[in-house]
């Protein structure tokens, strides 16, 4: 299994930007798909972006497309989600997850392995 560690989170301004990072643990690490979940309080835990296991594949929400980049390196067992022209609408817990397979999930329930999660808050 993958140990998950969430950093880079905080507070911006609308339009303005963020990198959340993704440290993992563990030697499954490059044979997992990965992605990017966020939880504004009171709804459920949404898709935010996903990356298959070679980072050769990658898909975004609708709300994000444009906007957030996902991207991943398999050397140094990390995944980075780049966040450009936050509106306040982003704000959320956001978590990393990982999943045995080659590829991507937008259904939170097909990832095994969770990061505790980081604070997003975007002002207006």
């Amino acid at each position: 299994q993958v140990q998950l560690v969430e950093s880079g989170g905080g507070l911006a301004q609308a339009g303005g930007s963020l990198r959340l990072s993704c440290a993992a643990s563990g030697r499954t690490f490059s044979n997992a798909a990965m992605g990017w979940f966020r939880q504004a309080p009171g709804k459920e835990r949404e898709f935010v972006a996903g990356i298959s296991w070679s980072g050769g594949s990658t898909f975004y929400a609708d709300s994000v497309k444009g906007r957030f980049t996902i991207y991943r390196d398999n050397a140094k067992n990390t995944m980075a989600l780049q966040m450009n022209s936050l509106k306040p609408e982003d704000t959320a817990v956001y978590y990393c997850a990982a999943r045995r397979g080659t590829m991507w999930s937008t259904d939170p329930s097909a990832f095994g392995s969770w990061g505790q999660g980081t604070q997003v808050t975007v002002s207006s």
